[in-house]
């Protein structure tokens, strides 16, 4: 088995999107990256979501982050 090199900087960001009318509002409430071994993925929640939000795991665009944006749209 070999062993990659992991940074463990998240890949993904875990967002709550929640709608309001026709407008949607993106939150971003969390992260995942690989694990270790890179077989799984470790998951951090910073918040719990609420009303009825859908989640939503994206790849964490660098250019988008260099931005300010994070990846959402």
């Amino acid at each position: 088995m070999t062993k990659e090199t992991n940074n463990f900087r998240p890949t993904h960001r875990i967002l709550a999107v929640t709608k309001n009318g026709k407008k949607k509002f993106w939150q971003p409430i969390g992260a995942l990256w690989s694990h270790a071994d890179g077989k799984d993925f470790n998951q951090r929640l910073d918040y719990l979501p609420l009303n009825n939000a859908e989640i939503v795991v994206r790849a964490i665009d660098e250019d988008a982050q260099a931005e300010g944006n994070g990846g959402a749209q």
